[in-house]
C-alpha cells in the first residue's frame, strides 16, 4: 500500500502543472463567459426596450427575465468542459506511452521498482479517476460563483432564480452529476471500466507489437460487448427483463469485465513485458 501511494503521488506530480493549466483555462473561460453573456443580454434588452419604448416591467412581461441557461448553453461554458474531456481522453493513452517513448524509456525504470507491477497499473488508473473527479468537483464549486457574477451585472428585476439543481434540465449534466449515489456508482463505474479496458488494451499492444494492435481492438470490442449485452438483449426482447434484473446482470458483467481487465494486465506485466 505504501508503494501504491508513492506511485500515485509520483503520477499526480507529473501531470500537476498541466492539470493546473486546465483548471485555469476552465475558470478564466467561464468567468469571462459569465460577464460577456450577461452584458450581451443586457445590451440586447436595452436595445429592445429603447426601440419599442418599453418599461422594465413591460419588457419582463413580454420577454421574461434573464435565463442563466444562456450562459450554461454558451460556448464559454461548454467548450472548456469538452476540451477537458478530450484532454483527459488523450491522457489515458499518454500516461502509458509517455513512459515507453519518453526520454530514457522510463517504463523500464518503473517496472524494476521493488513492488508488484500491477501497482503501477493501479496507480495510473487511480490518477486518471482523481483527475476526472477533481474537474467534476471544480465545476460544482464554480456554478454558484458564476451565478453571482451573472446576477451582479443583470438588474434585480431581470434576474431569474437559478439554483445548481436547475442545470439538470440539461441532459449532459445528468451524466456528469448524478442525482443519487446509485446513479453515481453506475455512471462513474462505467467510466472506470472504460479506462481499465483501455489501459489493458494498451498493454496488449505493447506486449505483442504489431499483432498487439489487432489483439487490443478485438479485446476492447469483446469487453464492451460483454458489458452491454444485457441491455442489448433486453432491447431486442422488447423489455423482457425487469429493470432490477437488467441492473443485476449489468452489475455481474461489470465485475467480470473489470476483474478480467485487471487480471490480464497483471499477467502481461508479469510475463510478457520484459526489462
Amino acid at each position: 500500500m505504501k508503494n501504491f501511494f508513492k506511485l500515485l503521488n509520483f503520477e499526480v506530480n507529473r501531470i500537476f502543472k498541466l492539470y493546473l493549466t486546465l483548471i485555469g483555462l476552465i475558470i478564466v473561460s467561464q468567468f469571462i463567459g459569465a460577464i460577456v453573456v450577461s452584458k450581451v443580454y443586457m445590451n440586447d434588452a436595452d436595445q429592445v426596450m429603447y426601440k419599442n419604448q418599453l418599461s422594465m416591467s413591460q419588457y419582463i412581461k413580454e420577454y421574461g427575465v434573464s435565463p442563466f441557461h444562456r450562459f450554461i448553453e454558451s460556448g464559454w461554458f461548454m467548450m472548456p468542459i469538452f476540451f477537458s474531456i478530450a484532454m483527459l481522453m488523450i491522457y489515458v493513452f499518454f500516461i502509458w506511452y509517455r513512459d515507453w517513448f519518453g526520454k530514457n524509456t522510463f517504463i523500464y525504470r518503473l517496472l524494476m521498482l521493488p513492488t508488484e507491477r500491477i501497482t503501477i497499473y493501479l496507480a495510473k488508473l487511480t490518477t486518471v479517476m482523481l483527475l476526472v473527479l477533481g474537474l467534476v468537483t471544480l465545476q460544482i464549486l464554480l456554478i454558484p460563483i458564476e451565478i453571482q457574477i451573472f446576477n451582479s451585472i443583470i438588474p434585480t428585476d431581470l434576474q431569474s432564480h437559478f439554483s445548481f439543481y436547475d442545470i439538470y434540465s440539461l441532459r449532459m449534466w445528468g451524466w456528469l452529476y448524478p442525482k443519487t449515489l446509485t446513479e453515481f456508482i453506475l455512471i462513474y463505474g462505467v467510466g472506470l471500466i472504460f479506462v481499465t479496458v483501455l489501459f489493458t488494451a494498451i498493454l496488449i499492444e505493447r506486449s505483442y507489437g504489431l499483432k498487439g494492435i489487432f489483439f487490443a481492438i478485438i479485446y476492447g470490442m469483446l469487453s464492451f460487448g460483454v458489458l452491454f449485452v444485457p441491455i442489448l438483449v433486453n432491447e431486442f426482447d422488447s423489455g423482457y427483463f425487469y429493470a432490477l434484473e437488467v441492473f443485476l446482470m449489468e452489475l455481474v458483467m461489470s465485475v467480470i469485465v473489470l476483474s478480467s481487465a485487471i487480471w490480464i494486465a497483471n499477467h502481461l506485466l508479469k510475463n510478457k513485458i520484459r526489462v
